[in-house]
Protein backbone atom coordinates (compact mmCIF):
# COMPACT_ATOMS: atom_id res chain seq x y z
CA UNK A 1 0.00 0.00 0.00
CA UNK A 2 1.29 3.51 -0.73
CA UNK A 3 2.25 5.51 1.49
CA UNK A 4 0.05 9.24 1.63
CA UNK A 5 1.49 12.17 1.85
CA UNK A 6 0.43 15.16 3.20
CA UNK A 7 0.14 18.52 0.57
CA UNK A 8 1.62 21.92 2.25
CA UNK A 9 1.98 25.32 1.10
CA UNK A 10 0.09 27.22 -2.26
CA UNK A 11 1.29 28.10 -5.69
CA UNK A 12 4.83 27.90 -6.16
CA UNK A 13 5.71 26.83 -2.90
CA UNK A 14 3.50 23.64 -2.72
CA UNK A 15 5.21 21.16 -1.15
CA UNK A 16 4.55 17.05 -0.93
CA UNK A 17 5.45 16.30 2.90
CA UNK A 18 7.66 12.96 3.41
CA UNK A 19 7.46 12.18 7.27
CA UNK A 20 9.55 9.16 7.07
CA UNK A 21 12.47 10.17 4.12
CA UNK A 22 15.30 9.70 6.71
CA UNK A 23 16.16 5.62 6.59
CA UNK A 24 19.25 5.55 9.20
CA UNK A 25 20.95 2.38 10.36
CA UNK A 26 18.75 0.65 13.31
CA UNK A 27 21.59 1.47 15.85
CA UNK A 28 21.51 4.98 15.09
CA UNK A 29 19.31 7.40 16.95
CA UNK A 30 17.88 10.64 14.79
CA UNK A 31 18.25 13.81 17.69
CA UNK A 32 18.46 16.81 14.61
CA UNK A 33 19.66 19.64 15.99
CA UNK A 34 19.90 21.48 12.60
CA UNK A 35 20.30 20.24 9.07
CA UNK A 36 22.12 21.54 5.81
CA UNK A 37 22.90 20.43 1.65
CA UNK A 38 25.62 20.56 -0.44
CA UNK A 39 26.50 21.17 -3.74
CA UNK A 40 25.73 17.23 -4.42
CA UNK A 41 22.45 16.86 -2.78
CA UNK A 42 23.76 15.26 0.32
CA UNK A 43 21.98 16.32 3.67
CA UNK A 44 23.61 16.69 6.76
CA UNK A 45 21.90 16.52 9.65
CA UNK A 46 23.74 17.78 13.43
CA UNK A 47 22.68 15.14 15.79
CA UNK A 48 22.57 15.22 19.89
CA UNK A 49 23.79 11.68 19.96
CA UNK A 50 27.19 11.58 21.28
CA UNK A 51 28.14 8.34 19.06
CA UNK A 52 26.68 9.61 15.62
CA UNK A 53 26.68 13.28 15.87
CA UNK A 54 26.73 14.61 12.18
CA UNK A 55 25.10 11.56 10.22
CA UNK A 56 24.91 12.43 5.64
CA UNK A 57 22.19 11.45 3.76
CA UNK A 58 21.49 11.49 0.27
CA UNK A 59 18.55 13.23 -1.42
CA UNK A 60 16.47 9.95 -0.81
CA UNK A 61 16.94 10.10 2.71
CA UNK A 62 19.79 6.57 1.87
CA UNK A 63 22.28 6.88 4.91
CA UNK A 64 25.91 7.36 3.74
CA UNK A 65 28.18 7.94 6.67
CA UNK A 66 28.48 9.32 10.06
CA UNK A 67 31.52 11.39 12.26
CA UNK A 68 31.86 13.68 14.99
CA UNK A 69 31.93 11.42 18.00
CA UNK A 70 33.34 12.43 21.42
CA UNK A 71 33.66 16.22 19.11
CA UNK A 72 30.55 18.38 20.68
CA UNK A 73 28.53 18.89 23.73
CA UNK A 74 25.49 20.63 22.29
CA UNK A 75 24.46 20.38 18.79
CA UNK A 76 23.41 23.94 17.43
CA UNK A 77 23.83 24.92 13.94
CA UNK A 78 25.15 23.14 10.94
CA UNK A 79 25.67 24.86 7.81
CA UNK A 80 27.03 24.74 4.18
CA UNK A 81 29.43 26.69 3.65
CA UNK A 82 30.27 28.73 0.15
CA UNK A 83 33.59 26.48 -0.63
CA UNK A 84 31.80 23.69 0.20
CA UNK A 85 32.87 22.75 3.89
CA UNK A 86 30.68 22.79 6.62
CA UNK A 87 29.95 25.10 10.10
CA UNK A 88 28.99 23.60 13.24
CA UNK A 89 28.12 25.05 16.41
CA UNK A 90 28.08 24.21 19.82
CA UNK A 91 26.09 26.04 21.75
CA UNK A 92 27.51 24.70 25.21
CA UNK A 93 31.58 24.92 23.98
CA UNK A 94 30.97 28.48 22.79
CA UNK A 95 32.65 26.97 19.37
CA UNK A 96 32.43 27.29 16.09
CA UNK A 97 33.76 24.70 14.08
CA UNK A 98 34.73 24.69 10.57
CA UNK A 99 34.82 21.25 8.93
CA UNK A 100 35.40 19.45 5.26
CA UNK A 101 32.35 17.31 4.43
CA UNK A 102 33.99 14.18 5.47
CA UNK A 103 34.63 15.70 8.80
CA UNK A 104 38.24 17.15 9.03
CA UNK A 105 38.59 19.77 11.87
CA UNK A 106 40.10 22.76 9.68
CA UNK A 107 39.48 25.83 12.19
CA UNK A 108 38.21 26.81 15.11
CA UNK A 109 36.66 30.04 16.64
CA UNK A 110 36.29 30.58 19.93
CA UNK A 111 37.44 29.16 23.07
CA UNK A 112 35.94 26.21 24.84
CA UNK A 113 33.68 26.53 27.45
CA UNK A 114 34.50 30.13 28.16
CA UNK A 115 31.24 32.11 28.54
CA UNK A 116 31.37 35.83 28.77
CA UNK A 117 29.64 38.50 31.19
CA UNK A 118 26.21 38.72 30.99
CA UNK A 119 24.19 38.75 34.08
CA UNK A 120 23.76 34.85 33.25
CA UNK A 121 25.09 32.32 35.97
CA UNK A 122 28.11 30.27 34.29
CA UNK A 123 26.63 26.92 34.85
CA UNK A 124 23.37 27.76 33.34
CA UNK A 125 22.95 25.89 30.01
CA UNK A 126 19.03 26.13 29.99
CA UNK A 127 17.56 27.04 26.83
CA UNK A 128 15.21 29.60 28.88
CA UNK A 129 18.72 31.54 30.13
CA UNK A 130 17.85 34.29 27.50
CA UNK A 131 15.72 35.42 30.20
CA UNK A 132 18.34 36.38 32.59
CA UNK A 133 20.67 38.25 30.42
CA UNK A 134 21.12 41.94 31.76
CA UNK A 135 23.20 43.31 29.38
CA UNK A 136 25.13 42.15 26.44
CA UNK A 137 28.77 40.56 26.85
CA UNK A 138 31.34 39.94 24.62
CA UNK A 139 31.85 36.26 22.02
CA UNK A 140 30.46 34.23 23.63
CA UNK A 141 27.82 32.80 26.05
CA UNK A 142 26.00 30.05 24.49
CA UNK A 143 26.05 30.60 20.68
CA UNK A 144 23.60 29.82 18.14
CA UNK A 145 24.80 30.68 14.26
CA UNK A 146 27.12 31.63 11.76
CA UNK A 147 27.33 33.01 8.57
CA UNK A 148 30.49 34.31 6.62
CA UNK A 149 30.50 37.02 4.32
CA UNK A 150 32.62 37.07 0.90
CA UNK A 151 35.04 39.14 2.09
CA UNK A 152 35.38 36.37 4.41
CA UNK A 153 34.48 38.54 7.59
CA UNK A 154 32.22 36.09 9.72
CA UNK A 155 29.02 37.24 11.80
CA UNK A 156 27.69 34.71 14.94
CA UNK A 157 24.75 35.59 16.48
CA UNK A 158 24.91 34.70 20.70
CA UNK A 159 21.57 34.29 21.85
CA UNK A 160 21.17 31.82 24.74
CA UNK A 161 23.30 33.45 27.04
CA UNK A 162 23.85 36.58 25.46
CA UNK A 163 22.00 39.22 23.05
CA UNK A 164 23.92 40.45 20.78
CA UNK A 165 25.87 39.50 17.40
CA UNK A 166 29.53 39.46 16.76
CA UNK A 167 31.70 40.70 13.69
CA UNK A 168 35.00 39.02 13.29
CA UNK A 169 37.57 39.47 10.29
CA UNK A 170 38.33 36.65 7.90
CA UNK A 171 41.43 35.57 10.25
CA UNK A 172 39.38 35.12 13.30
CA UNK A 173 40.28 38.90 15.03
CA UNK A 174 37.45 40.12 16.95
CA UNK A 175 35.84 43.48 15.30
CA UNK A 176 32.67 44.81 17.21
CA UNK A 177 29.76 43.48 18.82
CA UNK A 178 26.08 45.38 19.04
CA UNK A 179 22.56 44.34 20.76
CA UNK A 180 21.37 45.07 24.31
CA UNK A 181 18.42 42.87 25.99
CA UNK A 182 15.23 43.96 25.14
CA UNK A 183 12.57 44.51 22.84
CA UNK A 184 12.84 47.84 21.24
CA UNK A 185 14.21 48.12 17.69
CA UNK A 186 17.72 46.65 17.34
CA UNK A 187 17.54 45.11 20.85
CA UNK A 188 17.63 41.27 20.86
CA UNK A 189 15.79 38.41 22.68
CA UNK A 190 17.48 34.86 21.49
CA UNK A 191 18.98 35.99 18.65
CA UNK A 192 18.64 32.85 16.85
CA UNK A 193 19.97 32.77 13.34
CA UNK A 194 21.79 34.89 11.16
CA UNK A 195 21.91 35.13 7.00
CA UNK A 196 23.91 37.38 5.29
CA UNK A 197 21.54 38.19 1.71
CA UNK A 198 23.08 38.57 -1.59
CA UNK A 199 23.04 42.69 -1.03
CA UNK A 200 25.22 42.02 1.97
CA UNK A 201 22.60 42.59 4.51
CA UNK A 202 22.33 40.57 7.89
CA UNK A 203 18.99 38.54 8.72
CA UNK A 204 18.46 38.21 12.49
CA UNK A 205 16.03 35.96 13.59
CA UNK A 206 15.07 37.59 17.02
CA UNK A 207 13.55 34.44 18.14
CA UNK A 208 11.65 35.65 21.31
CA UNK A 209 11.08 38.73 19.98
CA UNK A 210 9.00 37.44 17.23
CA UNK A 211 10.55 39.05 14.27
CA UNK A 212 13.49 39.35 11.97
CA UNK A 213 15.81 42.46 12.17
CA UNK A 214 18.07 43.36 8.79
CA UNK A 215 21.00 45.25 9.44
CA UNK A 216 24.48 46.48 7.57
CA UNK A 217 27.55 44.83 8.45
CA UNK A 218 28.36 47.50 10.96
CA UNK A 219 25.09 46.96 12.93
CA UNK A 220 23.31 49.68 12.08
CA UNK A 221 19.60 48.52 12.27
CA UNK A 222 17.80 49.16 8.21
CA UNK A 223 14.38 47.31 8.54
CA UNK A 224 12.25 45.18 10.64
CA UNK A 225 10.21 42.84 8.80
CA UNK A 226 6.53 43.61 8.79
CA UNK A 227 5.29 39.74 8.98
CA UNK A 228 4.72 38.43 12.27
CA UNK A 229 6.59 35.40 12.90
CA UNK A 230 6.20 33.30 15.66
CA UNK A 231 9.71 32.33 17.31
CA UNK A 232 11.95 32.67 14.21
CA UNK A 233 14.66 30.04 14.55
CA UNK A 234 16.34 29.24 11.14
CA UNK A 235 16.59 30.81 7.98
CA UNK A 236 17.30 29.51 4.13
CA UNK A 237 17.45 32.10 1.26
CA UNK A 238 17.13 30.20 -2.04
CA UNK A 239 18.88 31.22 -5.19
CA UNK A 240 16.21 33.01 -6.43
CA UNK A 241 15.95 35.02 -3.00
CA UNK A 242 13.52 33.53 -1.12
CA UNK A 243 13.37 33.11 2.24
CA UNK A 244 12.30 30.27 4.43
CA UNK A 245 11.97 30.25 7.83
CA UNK A 246 10.91 27.94 10.73
CA UNK A 247 8.99 28.92 13.22
CA UNK A 248 10.16 27.49 16.34
CA UNK A 249 7.22 28.48 18.92
CA UNK A 250 4.14 27.78 16.63
CA UNK A 251 5.48 24.75 14.23
CA UNK A 252 4.78 26.72 10.89
CA UNK A 253 7.43 27.52 8.18
CA UNK A 254 6.77 30.73 6.20
CA UNK A 255 8.09 31.51 3.06
CA UNK A 256 8.91 35.26 2.43
CA UNK A 257 10.23 37.67 0.49
CA UNK A 258 13.75 39.48 1.34
CA UNK A 259 11.47 42.62 2.27
CA UNK A 260 9.79 39.96 4.61
CA UNK A 261 6.48 39.70 2.52
CA UNK A 262 4.68 36.50 3.24
CA UNK A 263 4.21 34.13 0.29
CA UNK A 264 3.00 31.27 1.59
CA UNK A 265 2.53 29.96 5.20
CA UNK A 266 1.99 26.16 6.63
CA UNK A 267 2.17 24.02 9.92
CA UNK A 268 0.69 22.79 13.13
CA UNK A 269 0.81 23.89 16.62
CA UNK A 270 1.63 20.26 17.25
CA UNK A 271 4.88 20.20 15.65
CA UNK A 272 6.46 22.89 17.90
CA UNK A 273 9.99 23.23 18.24
CA UNK A 274 11.41 23.29 14.39
CA UNK A 275 14.71 24.14 14.38
CA UNK A 276 15.96 23.76 10.97
CA UNK A 277 15.75 24.27 7.18
CA UNK A 278 17.56 23.80 4.10
CA UNK A 279 16.79 23.57 0.37
CA UNK A 280 18.10 20.99 -2.70
CA UNK A 281 18.99 21.54 -6.04
CA UNK A 282 15.97 20.64 -6.89
CA UNK A 283 14.15 23.11 -4.68
CA UNK A 284 12.97 20.20 -2.10
CA UNK A 285 13.01 21.55 1.51
CA UNK A 286 14.72 19.94 4.72
CA UNK A 287 12.60 21.00 8.04
CA UNK A 288 13.69 19.73 11.52
CA UNK A 289 10.53 19.09 12.85
CA UNK A 290 9.27 17.77 16.25
CA UNK A 291 7.02 15.06 16.51
CA UNK A 292 3.52 15.95 17.83
CA UNK A 293 3.87 17.81 21.34
CA UNK A 294 7.49 17.13 21.22
CA UNK A 295 8.70 13.86 20.64
CA UNK A 296 12.51 13.81 19.09
CA UNK A 297 13.04 16.29 15.87
CA UNK A 298 13.32 14.69 12.90
CA UNK A 299 14.30 15.53 9.38
CA UNK A 300 11.19 15.98 6.92
CA UNK A 301 11.04 16.37 3.29
CA UNK A 302 9.06 18.68 1.57
CA UNK A 303 8.80 17.98 -2.36
CA UNK A 304 8.59 21.12 -4.56
CA UNK A 305 4.86 20.71 -5.91
CA UNK A 306 4.23 24.30 -7.57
Amino acid sequence: MSETHTVVGNGRHTFEVHEDWAKPPANIEVLAASVTVDAQDRVYCFNRDTEHPVIVFDRDGNYLSSWGKGLFAFPHTIRMARDGNLWLVDRDHAQMMLFTAEGKLLRTIGEKGFRSDTGVAPDDFRSTAFRDVTHGGGPFNLPTDIDVAPSGEMFMTDGYGNARVHKFSADGKHLMSWGEPGTAPGQFNLPHAVWIDRHGRLLVADRENDRVQVFDQTGKLLKIWPTKLIGPAVMYVDANDIVYIVEHNSGMVSVLTLEGERLAHWGDASFKSCHGIWGDSHGDLYVVRAGPWGRRRRIVKHVRMG
